[in-house]
């Protein structure tokens, strides 16, 4: 099987079967790696890491997964260091850059410039994350996280806490997950940073149950609570920041007595309190290195390689 795009911009894009492909494929790279340390699939082929904004987990997950699949990895970090810097578009970038590799992973500050690199990349390329705007392979690798947490996909209800307005995660993530109609959510948001109406419209087109909410205890009785941080990037403001960036604080006493998985699609900054990570429900960690074989699915079926 195929997947149904040749590169992957948006969470939009991808359809029940393209998920349940790279879930399953997800679980096959995850097995290698514990047999073997990985494959040699993607011997002789090259990824471009373009990384024109912070990221510690998703670089480096991209690169290991590259690497697992026996490829190599050539890399740029922050637009200072770059071309971009210069006044080079990001559509020249990516025309040099795919002259040297054989996929492309890019993170961008804009909105929109994964759209941009897309539509004139000659090798597949991968949104890691532009701005305030998707965030696609988290999607994928919370997907993976959630079956492996919760046993499947269906029926699973998840309240959705912190910044919805700015989160690409949780744009991308809720975008995905409405494949699966008997999903429902809970969205726990300051009245300030809600989830956007083009994300609650879908849910809404599709028939898919959510309730908006300011208080933080709705969201305990869900079975997933994926919490997020308020990012202090995307604010103007400051001073606004510093009023809403604690809003919602989670710690072991809240979660005592309750059966949802902790899912974080970090880095945390105070909104998780440490004497959580002990505890089994706490899943961010095993979240993040489901990056891995979830990222090298991707790639592999990306570059025809399963």
């Amino acid at each position: 099987m195929t997947l149904s795009f040749t590169a992957l911009t948006s969470a939009l894009q991808i359809n029940r079967s393209d998920a349940e492909l790279l879930l399953a494929t997800a679980a096959r790279m995850e097995a290698a790696i514990q047999k073997d340390g990985g494959t040699d699939l993607a011997g002789g082929k090259v990824l471009a890491a373009l990384f024109y904004e912070p990221s510690t987990r998703t670089r480096l997950s991209f690169e290991t997964a590259m690497l697992r699949l026996g490829g190599k990895v050539i890399s740029a970090e922050g637009v200072e260091f770059s071309s971009i810097s210069k006044g080079e578009t990001i559509e020249d970038t990516i025309r040099v850059v795919g002259g040297y590799a054989d996929v492309i992973a890019m993170r961008h500050p804009q909105m929109g410039s994964a759209d941009r690199a897309a539509a004139v990349s000659e090798v597949p390329f991968i949104n890691a994350g532009d701005g305030p705007g998707q965030h696609p392979t988290q999607a994928l690798l919370d997907l993976y996280t959630i079956q492996k947490e919760r046993g499947g996909i269906e029926g699973v209800h998840i309240a959705m806490v912190g910044d919805l307005k700015f989160g690409r995660t949780v744009h991308s993530l809720t975008q995905l997950l409405s494949l699966f109609p008997s999903v429902r959510f809970t969205f726990v948001s300051p009245a300030a940073l809600p989830m956007p109406e083009k994300v609650t419209n879908l849910l809404r087109e599709k028939g898919i149950a959510y309730i908006e909410t300011t208080d933080l205890k709705e969201g305990l009785q869900a079975d997933v609570l994926y919490m997020t941080r308020v990012q202090k990037e995307r604010f103007a403001d400051a001073a606004e920041y510093e009023r809403l960036k604690l809003a919602y604080i989670l710690t072991a006493d809240l979660l005592q007595g309750k059966q949802c998985t902790v899912m974080h699609p970090l880095p945390r900054v105070g909104e998780i309190t440490e004497d959580v990570d002990a505890l089994p429900a706490a899943a961010f960690f095993r979240e993040a290195h489901n990056g891995v074989p979830m990222r090298m699915a991707l790639i592999a079926h990306l570059l025809r390689l399963v």
